[in-house]
């Protein structure tokens, strides 16, 4: 975009101090070449702020891990970011959907049911997910609509789906340090076993995607397990 833009001007500058009038000749050709000067230095200034915004992701997941994370590509980059730092619920909803069809997953938007941000199934059997997807700057209280949902997918659904919860909680808190929040209040936490609903931290949805695709987990099992956990908040380092 930035080079086609900065190319168009420069063909115009020609093309002014070729054909325009000789009063005005000089003064569209400067106003173009400022204008790639200008554009060339906001160019280089997103590039860094991107650049930046990379390093301080490959940092908090370091610190996370406790290993060098490798392999990870640009869109990688854009999935974890909107995964563990979203700025927007439709942006987690898009990259929990990435990462569940890229670790094999059969994802859907599940358009039979009007509660339920994706229907997801572990291939070869009847395990079947109703996903719903939420994001808290804190712990999840009572009155977020997204707990109201899960119990109305819990009416709509005709098998024997099991309701999941992927949350981002605490999403201003460095990645590193978020083993030692609360993600949910009592209230919540008891709301949720007493419905068999569980929940799923988005921060370890993304530490699953970095095992299994390190080849150290077998996710399918895992998620065997929490096909048929009781409820509450799943607790993946324990499993």
């Amino acid at each position: 975009m930035v080079p086609a833009l900065q190319l168009f001007l420069a063909a115009l500058a020609i093309a002014s101090a070729l054909y325009l009038p000789e009063e005005v000749r000089l003064f569209v050709p400067l106003g173009c070449l400022v204008l790639m000067l200008i554009i060339a230095r906001v160019d280089r200034k997103r590039l860094e702020r991107a650049a930046a915004r990379k390093n301080f992701l490959r940092s908090e997941m370091d610190r996370a891990l406790s290993k060098e994370t490798t392999g990870i590509t640009d869109d990688d980059f854009f999935t974890i970011e909107s995964l563990v730092f979203p700025k927007s619920e439709l942006l987690l909803i898009d990259a929990v959907h990435s990462i569940f069809k890229d670790l094999g997953f059969q994802v859907s938007a599940g358009v039979n049911y009007h509660a339920v941000d994706r229907i997801v199934r572990i291939p070869g059997t009847e395990k079947v997910f109703g996903l719903e997807i939420l994001l808290s700057e804190g712990e999840v209280q009572e009155n977020h609509p997204k707990l109201s949902r899960a119990i109305e997918f819990e009416g709509e659904k005709t098998g024997h789906e099991k309701t999941l919860i992927i949350g981002s909680t605490h999403v201003r808190v460095p990645l590193s340090e978020r083993d030692h929040v609360q993600h949910m209040s009592k209230r919540v936490s008891d709301f949720l076993i007493r419905h068999h609903i569980s929940f799923l931290p988005a921060d370890r949805l993304y530490d699953l995607w970095h095992k299994t695709k390190g080849g150290e987990l077998a996710l399918f099992q895992l998620f065997d397990l929490i096909y048929t956990h009781p409820g509450g908040v799943f607790s993946v380092r324990r499993t």
